[in-house]
């Protein structure tokens, strides 16, 4: 398993590209919609790794909320992983609690599935199956 992405929510995506590209280098991906979540994503190169910025698309989506009462900032961690059913299965197995009961499809076109954050230390988790 490795970090497949780092999510930031953020306010405004070209704001956040302003401050990251020159940076980290590099520019981000095309922005996508993500209807399902409500959110407007972006993704930029960091190494293995990306930052994937997070602008919502209504307020009342997961990211509005989470912008309304904590600000902008780091939102998830991704793991890239084989199999995001097992994935999620192993959370549960453990006693961990699931945002997600089955994978979805997300960002990219990429099998997705997240974990609460009361399972690890205040952290959500998502994991991501690998790009095909």
């Amino acid at each position: 398993m490795q970090v497949d992405h780092l999510g930031i929510a953020v306010r405004s995506l070209a704001d956040a590209l302003g401050r990251y590209e020159p940076v980290v280098g590099g520019h981000g991906s095309p922005p996508e919609n993500v209807e399902s979540q409500g959110v407007r994503v972006t993704f930029l190169e960091a190494g293995e790794s990306h930052l994937e910025f997070l602008e919502p698309l209504r307020p009342d989506s997961a990211v509005g909320r989470f912008l309304e009462k904590r600000g902008e900032g780091i939102h998830h961690l991704a793991f890239r992983v084989p199999d995001v059913a097992k994935a999620l299965d192993n959370v549960r197995s453990h006693g961990g609690r699931l945002i997600d009961e089955a994978p979805r499809i997300g960002a990219r076109g990429r099998t997705v599935g997240f974990a609460h954050p009361a399972s690890f230390h205040g952290v959500l988790v998502e994991f991501v199956g690998a790009p095909k």
